[in-house]
C-alpha cells in the first residue's frame, strides 16, 4: 500500500467509512452498474438503457469514458481479492463493449444489447454470495449480519 492509500484508509476510518467494506463495495457497484446500464428508460417501449448507451454515441470520447467508469468497477473487484480468471473475464467483457462502440451505430446498438457492466456485476455477485455472504440482498433487504 503506498503512503497516498494508506493516508486514505485512515481517513476514511477515522470518519467511521470503510472503502473495502465488501457491503459498502457491492452497494457502489450495484449503482454504478444501474447508472451504466439502466438509468434512463425510453418512452414507449419502456426499454432501459444507460450513461454508457448515451455516451456511446459522443464519437470515441464517449466510449473511452464509458470504458473508464466501467473500470472502476473491476477496480472494486480487484479490491475484493477476486481471483485473476473473474477480473480477465471481466476486463474482457469491458473491453469488448468499449472496442465495438468505436464502430458508428451498430457498435451504439450492440452496446445497448450487450451491457458488459451487468455481466461484470453477476461476476462480483457471484464472488461476494460465495466469499462474502452477510452482504447477500434480496429485494433491498439484507438477509444476513454478521453478529
Amino acid at each position: 500500500m503506498s503512503v497516498n492509500e494508506r493516508a486514505f484508509e485512515e481517513a476514511m476510518s477515522r470518519a467511521g467509512i470503510d472503502s473495502r467494506d465488501p457491503q459498502a463495495v457491492r452497494v457502489r457497484v450495484e449503482m454504478l452498474e444501474k447508472l451504466l446500464e439502466r438509468s434512463i428508460t425510453i418512452p414507449g417501449i419502456r426499454y432501459k438503457i444507460g450513461l454508457d448507451a448515451v455516451l456511446g454515441l459522443i464519437p470515441v470520447g464517449g466510449d473511452i469514458l464509458s470504458g473508464l467508469m466501467s473500470a472502476y468497477i473491476i477496480w472494486e473487484a480487484r479490491n475484493l481479492g477476486m481471483s485473476r480468471w473473474a477480473l480477465t473475464r471481466m476486463a474482457g467483457n469491458t473491453v469488448f463493449d468499449t472496442v465495438i462502440g468505436f464502430v458508428p451505430l451498430v457498435g451504439d446498438a450492440i452496446d445497448v444489447l450487450f451491457r458488459s457492466n451487468t455481466r461484470n456485476l453477476r461476476i462480483i455477485k457471484a464472488h461476494m454470495d460465495r466469499h462474502h455472504p452477510k452482504t447477500a440482498v434480496v429485494e433491498g433487504t439484507v438477509t444476513r449480519r454478521a453478529i
